[in-house]
C-alpha cells in the first residue's frame, strides 16, 4: 500500500500534527508513505524521518493555480504509484478529487471540523470512505451533508504518548498553580469568558499563573488586543501570560495543574484534551461538539456549560483544591487514553479504513435503451460478478426494463431512468447525475455510448469509466475503447469493453431470464382459458417489432397462412404483443379461419417471459422477443429484413435464421425505399412452417 497525505500546510496544529504522527507510524511499519502541502515548520521533521514530501500551492482558491495542481498532483500520484490519497481540508479536497480521477488511486478524506453547507464543502462527503474524528462530527456530514452513515468511519485522533512522559513533581501543601489554555485566538475558543472565570479563581487562590497558549491569525490580531484589554480590566496582569505559538507544548504541559478550554461552539474532538491528559494534567472543558466524547464527566475530567463562569471557576477550583480528586481523574483518563486515543489506536484504524476502501468496489453498468438489449447486457453482468465477486453492482436501466433484472443475481441495484422523458433538459441530467455520484462508483461501464450516457458517466464522477469512444463526446471516458471496424455478435460487442478490465470473451455464453413461480402460473391460466391443455404443442407468433419499425415485420396474410396450417396439425397459435398491436390482432385473427389464442396487450413483460417459455417453439422478428426466447430456452425463428442477423442474433440453443440477402439488405431504414419490403415478402409461409417442424 502506497500512501499520499495532502494538507495545505505543515505548521502547528491538530491536523498538522496529526499528519506527522501518522507519517511516522507508516515509516515505521515499512509502510510507503509521501505528504504534499504548501510547505511549513514541520517539513524538515518529517523529511528526518524520510518521508518525502512535495511543495504545492495546494492551499491557494484561484482557477489558474487550482488546475495547474491538479496536473501536479496526478503526475506525482502516478509517478509514486499512489493506492490511497487521504486529502485533510476542503481546497487540497477538491484538487486531490480530480487528480485522482483517470488514475488508480482510491481517494478519501478527513472532515476534522463543522463544515458550512456551502457547496466548496461537498467535495469532504463525496467519497465512499469519509474519516470523522468524532460521533457528532458524523452526524453532522450525515443530516447536513447527507453523506451515508454505511460511508463514515470514526477515527479519533491519537496522541503519541513519549512526547509526554515528563514527571511531574507534585509538592505537598502546594499554594502556587499554573493553569492553561491552549488554542487559537478566536472568539470561538471562548477565551473572554476563561478570562472572566480566572479572575474569580484569583480571588480564591491569588497565587496563580495563567498561561494563554496560541496565537492570531493576521485578520484576528484586534481580538488579541481585545483581550490585552480585558486582561488589565479584571486585574489579572500579573497573572496573565500570553505566550503565542509554542513547539514545547509537552514540557508547557508537564509545568500545568489543570487544562481549561473554553470553547462556545461545537469543536471536532480536541486534541490538546489528549495531550493534557497523556501529561496526566486534569481537564476542564464545555460541553460541546467533541469534547464530551473524549471526557466523561467526573471520570475523567469535569465538563461545564459554555459562557458559565462560575460553573467553570468552581471546577477548575475544584481540581485545584482537591487533589486525591484531582490524581483520579489524570489516573482514569489515562486509561482511556491508553485504550482508545494513541497514535497506535488511530493509525491502525485508519489503515483498516484504508484497506476497506481498497477491497471494496462500487461498479455501475448503463444500458437505457430497449429491453432486447437490456436482455443481451446479461452475460456482461455475470462476467463482471465473476471478475468482482464481493463488489457492489448497479444497472441504470429504462424504466420499461426494470422488470427483467428485478431478479438479476449478478446485481445489487437497479437504477431506473424514463427513457421516454430521458430527462431531457440539462437540468434534469444534472439533477439526475446527481442520485448516480451519491453512491459513490468507482467504476461505469457504459455499454449504452451515446452522448447522454457518456455524460452521466461522466458526472458520476466515478474512478474509472470504460465505453466505446464515439465521435463527439468519448472523450468523456477515462477509458475509452476505439469502436470496432468488425463486425461482432452483439454480447461479443460487449465484452470489447470488458477485455479492458481483463474480462476475456467465452464463447459459451448464454442469456438468462429468472421468471417467478408466480409468473408461471399466471401464464397458465391465461393458457388455460383458452382451453390449452399442459401437453399441447404452442407456437407463439410475436406480431410486430415496434411501431418505429415497420420494415421488420413479417405479413400478416402469411401469418395467417401459417396459423391455419398448425392448426390442421392440432398445434394452437398464440398471438403476443403489446398493447398498441391489438388492431393489428384484429386484422389477424379476421384473415384466418382458425382461432389463434389472442394475448396481445394481455401481458406484462414478465408474464410474457413466462409464455414465450411455455412455447415450444416461438416466431419473431429482429425484436426483444427474440432475446426473451433465447433467454429462456425457447427454440426460436428469427426473421431478419432491414437489420442483419450476423450483429443482433443472441447467443442461443435451438434456433433458426431466416434472411434474404438482398441488394438493399440490410438497411437499417424504419420504411422500405424501394417500397416492396421485399427483403420480409420473400420469406414464405411455407419456409417457416417447414422449419417449425423441424424445431418441434
Amino acid at each position: 500500500m502506497r500512501i499520499l497525505q495532502v494538507l495545505p500546510e505543515l505548521n502547528v496544529g491538530g491536523v498538522e500534527t496529526g499528519t506527522i504522527d501518522f507519517a511516522r507510524y507508516m515509516k515505521e511499519k515499512g509502510i510507503y508513505n509521501i505528504v504534499v502541502s504548501r510547505g511549513g515548520a514541520l517539513v524538515p521533521q518529517l523529511e528526518a524521518m524520510g518521508v518525502g514530501h512535495y511543495c504545492l500551492p495546494v492551499h491557494k482558491k484561484s482557477p489558474f493555480s487550482f488546475f495547474r495542481c491538479v496536473r501536479s498532483l496526478r503526475d506525482i500520484i502516478e509517478r509514486e504509484r499512489i493506492d490511497v490519497v487521504h486529502a485533510r481540508s476542503r481546497v487540497p479536497a477538491w484538487i486531490a478529487f480530480f487528480a485522482c480521477h483517470k488514475t488508480a488511486a482510491a481517494f478519501i478524506t478527513t472532515c476534522h471540523g463543522y463544515y458550512s453547507q456551502h457547496f466548496f464543502s461537498r467535495v469532504m462527503g463525496w467519497p465512499k470512505k469519509i474519516i470523522v474524528p468524532s460521533e457528532i462530527i458524523g452526524r453532522h456530514m450525515t443530516h447536513h451533508f447527507r453523506v451515508p452513515a454505511e460511508n463514515i468511519r470514526c477515527v479519533p485522533r491519537g496522541v503519541d504518548l513519549e512526547k509526554f512522559i515528563h514527571q511531574r513533581q507534585e509538592i505537598q501543601g502546594q499554594s502556587h498553580y499554573t493553569i492553561v489554555n491552549i488554542g487559537r485566538l478566536t472568539p470561538l475558543k471562548g477565551h473572554i469568558y476563561f478570562l472572566k472565570a480566572m479572575a474569580k479563581v484569583v480571588r480564591n487562590l491569588p497565587y496563580v499563573r495563567i498561561w494563554i497558549i496560541g496565537e492570531a491569525s493576521l485578520k484576528r490580531e484586534s481580538y488579541r488586543h481585545e483581550l490585552e484589554i480585558l486582561v488589565k480590566q479584571l486585574g489579572l496582569s500579573d497573572h496573565v501570560t500570553f505566550m503565542g505559538h509554542r513547539q514545547d507544548v509537552p514540557q508547557l504541559l508537564s509545568q500545568a495543574d489543570v487544562l481549561v478550554l473554553a470553547s462556545i461552539k461545537p469543536e471536532s474532538f480536541g486534541r490538546v484534551i489528549i495531550e493534557a491528559q497523556a501529561a496526566r494534567v486534569p481537564v476542564v472543558s464545555t460541553n460541546v461538539g467533541g469534547f464530551s466524547e473524549v471526557i466523561d464527566h467526573e471520570q475523567t475530567g469535569l465538563l461545564v456549560n459554555p459562557r458559565d463562569t462560575d460553573d467553570m471557576a468552581q471546577a477548575v477550583l475544584r481540581i485545584l483544591k482537591e487533589r486525591k480528586f484531582a490524581r483520579g481523574l489524570t489516573q482514569k483518563a489515562l486509561q482511556k487514553l491508553q485504550t482508545e486515543f494513541t497514535v497506535e489506536k488511530m493509525a491502525q484504524k485508519t489503515l483498516g479504513v484504508y484497506d476497506e476502501l481498497l477491497k471494496s468496489q462500487h461498479i455501475l453498468v448503463i444500458k437505457i435503451s430497449s429491453l432486447g438489449d437490456v436482455i443481451l447486457v446479461v452475460p456482461s453482468l455475470k462476467a463482471l460478478r465473476a471478475k468482482f465477486p464481493k463488489a457492489r453492482i448497479g444497472c441504470l436501466v429504462g424504466k420499461e426494463s426494470r422488470k427483467i433484472l428485478q431478479r438479476c443475481p449478478y446485481i445489487n441495484e437497479l437504477i431506473v431512468i424514463d427513457v421516454h422523458d430521458r430527462e431531457k433538459s440539462w437540468w434534469q441530467l444534472l439533477k439526475f447525475s446527481k442520485r448516480l455520484r451519491f453512491r459513490r462508483f468507482d467504476k461505469v461501464i457504459d455499454f449504452q455510448n451515446n452522448a447522454r450516457s457518456h455524460w452521466l458517466a461522466f458526472l458520476s464522477f466515478p474512478r474509472e469509466s470504460y465505453g466505446f469512444r464515439n465521435r463527439k463526446w468519448g472523450f468523456l471516458l477515462s477509458h475509452p475503447v476505439p469502436c470496432p471496424r468488425s463486425v461482432y455478435a452483439p454480447v461479443e460487442h460487449q465484452f470489447l469493453i470488458l477485455g479492458t478490465l481483463g474480462i476475456p470473451f467465452r464463447k459459451d455464453v448464454a442469456l438468462e431470464l429468472w421468471p417467478s413461480a408466480k409468473d408461471m402460473q399466471k401464464a397458465q391460466r391465461l393458457l388455460e382459458s383458452e382451453w390449452v391443455s399442459e401437453r399441447m404443442k404452442i407456437v407463439g407468433f410475436h406480431l410486430r417489432a415496434s411501431e418505429r419499425w415497420a420494415t421488420k415485420n413479417w405479413p400478416l396474410d402469411y401469418m395467417a397462412q401459417v396459423c391455419d396450417d398448425l392448426a390442421t396439425r392440432n398445434i394452437r397459435v398464440v398471438l403476443t404483443g403489446s398493447a398498441r398491436d391489438k388492431e393489428q390482432a384484429k386484422r389477424l385473427t379476421g384473415m384466418t379461419k382458425t382461432r389463434p389464442i389472442d394475448l396481445v396487450g394481455r401481458t406484462d413483460i414478465m408474464d410474457l417471459v413466462a409464455v414465450i417459455k411455455r412455447c415450444d417453439v416461438y416466431v419473431t422478428p429482429d425484436s426483444a422477443p427474440l432475446h426473451i426466447a433465447a433467454a429462456v430456452k425457447t427454440p426460436f425463428i428469427v426473421l431478419f429484413g432491414p437489420t442483419a442477423s450476423q450483429r443482433h442474433l443472441p447467443p442461443a440453443e435451438r434456433y433458426l435464421v431466416f434472411e434474404k440477402q438482398l441488394p438493399c439488405a440490410p438497411c437499417y431504414r424504419p420504411r422500405c425505399r424501394v417500397l416492396t419490403h421485399a427483403c420480409m415478402q420473400e420469406i414464405t409461409p411455407e419456409e417457416i412452417i417447414r422449419a417449425i417442424e423441424q424445431l418441434l
